[in-house]
This record gives structure tokens, sequence and C-alpha cells, in this order.
């Protein structure tokens, strides 16, 4: 990670946390890992890619690598988070390993773009059972420990929720899926309040440089107006450094964060310093703003 314009005080470090990170192996799952690890965090990366993708970069071991190198520790975990066995086992791992578990990031998340008559049911499924279905299997797999936790959070990496039908329009399966998991942040919210568990959800608020945008959704030909993974990562220090007790059932945007942490500007975040800015999906950008519209939305 480049120099950060994103500076936190001494005392919002995240030194001797551990985190279970759900997906992480790449993008912004592994970039908040890493910005964790340049604290001294734990990370455990949960997720199936063991074998290098032809694709896609990145395994949980090359990830652990990463996280390891940055100053953090690191364990790799093969993990379905369709099989509620899978998920058990890791999250006692993870608990065994380093004592407890401080925080969850609710981090994986299928895609698959197009209406209700184009998407095949099987790909509905799966984008229900990784991204509803999955974000309520680990909040409640790692309820337990996030108990005794210091600080204990829950991030989840959904948008606002909007019932807006611009949205369901032609995507509808996937909007769903995704509309899920921050609907349930509102009730995980609320169910773990009296914990003192703070679950959050956080979204970018334009588009940014991953595996997702290079490979499904534009290509190489927008990656310049796109982010760098560094701001969610920012952020998401920023959020899980507040007190649980009261920073709860938020739906936080990465440079509303950071604005408040005094970060006002995000050239640095840029992958090419000067050019327009595509909106990331679900958030207002004028007239159409329908995810038809996604790679014409400069901001």
């Amino acid at each position: 990670m480049k120099s950060s314009p994103y500076q936190p005080a001494e005392d919002r470090s995240l030194n001797g946390k551990t985190l279970f990170i759900t997906g992480g192996s790449r993008g912004i799952g592994l970039a908040i890992a890493k910005r964790a690890a340049q604290d001294g965090a734990n990370v455990a990366i949960a997720a199936k890619t063991v074998k290098p993708h032809p694709k896609l970069p990145g395994t949980i071991y090359t990830a652990a690598e990463e996280i390891e190198a940055a100053g953090g520790k690191a364990l790799a975990i093969q993990m379905d988070l369709r099989n509620d066995d899978d998920v058990k086992a890791a999250v006692a791992q993870t608990a065994e390993t380093f004592g407890g578990i401080d925080i969850l990031i609710n981090n994986a998340s299928a895609v698959t773009l197009g209406g209700v008559g184009k998407i095949p049911m099987k790909r509905i499924d799966l984008m229900h059972q990784i991204n509803l279905r999955g974000t309520v299997l680990a909040s409640k797999t790692c309820l337990p420990f996030l108990k005794d936790g210091t600080n204990p959070h829950i991030l989840t990496l959904s948008p606002p929720p909007s019932l807006d039908p611009k949205w369901y329009r032609g995507t509808l399966p996937y909007t769903l899926a995704k509309m899920g998991m921050s609907f349930s942040t509102i009730g995980i919210a609320e169910d773990f309040r009296e914990h003192g568990i703070a679950a959050n959800a956080l979204w970018p608020r334009t588009a940014i440089d991953t595996a997702a945008i290079r490979h499904e959704l534009g290509g190489e030909a927008v990656v310049k107006y796109c982010r760098t993974v560094d701001i969610v990562a920012d952020s998401a220090h920023a959020i899980l450094t507040r007190d649980s007790s009261t920073c709860t059932g938020n739906f936080f945007l990465d440079d509303d964060v950071l604005a408040v942490e005094g970060v006002t500007d995000l050239k640095p975040y840029a992958i090419a310093p000067g050019q327009p800015l595509i909106l990331d999906f679900y958030l207002d950008s004028g007239p159409g703003g329908s995810m038809d519209g996604f790679m014409k939305m400069p901001i």
C-alpha cells in the first residue's frame, strides 16, 4: 500500500485483534486484512480458493503470505460459506488459534448480472447462499466468540438499502441477494446490540479496481475510472476502531467515513488522478441511474 492520507491516532489500532474474513483471498477483503495486519492484527482468511484461478489472482495461501508480510499473523482456512459445518469448523479453528474473535468481515459475495428471465436458478441460488445466507450464517456462528471479544464489530460489504425500482429492473437476482446483506445488517445490529457488538455496512462511493471490475463489469478499459481498494480498507479500519457500543446500525460510504477522519484529499486513492470516477451500484447518479448505465456514470 502506498502512503495513505488516512493516519489514525495511535490509540486507534487493531493490534492484537483477531479478524475473521469471508472470501478474502483477493480484492477488498484482502486489502482490509492487510490494513489490519499493519497494526499487528491476527487475520483468518476463510475462502474456497486454494489453487490459482486462470483469470483471478490469489489464493488463501498467497493472501496469508501478504498479511504476514504486512506485519500481522495469518491463518489460511479453506471454507465453503454455503456449508454450515465448514463455517463452524473455520470459526472454531480461528478462535482456538488466536484465542478468540473480535471482528467479523462479511466480505464474500457472488455476482451475476441480468434479469430474472436471463439468469439460471443455479446462479440465483448461489448468490443467495453466499450473499444473504452466508452473511447471516457467519454472523450467527461468530456470535459466541464476539460476545467475549474486545470492542467487537461485524462489518458487511453491502450498500445502503433501497426500494427504488431502478435498482431492481434487469438485475433482480443480484440486487435481492445484495440488498439481503444490507437488510440483515439492520436486524443483526438490533439483535446483537445488547451484547455490545457493532454491526455496520460499508460500500464504496465509486467503482473499485477489483477482479470483478476487470473480468465481469467492464474490463481493463474502465480501471482508470476507479479508485483503489485502499480507500475501502482505510475506511473499514476507521469504522472498526470506533466504539462498538455506539457505532452500530450504520450504512457507511467510504469517502464519508474518511471525511469524518479529516481526510478530504482523495486523489491518492485514484487509479488515474484527474480522470472522472464511476459511481458504484445502488448510488444515485442523476438521470437513468440503472445498473445498465454503470459504465456511463462519471462523477
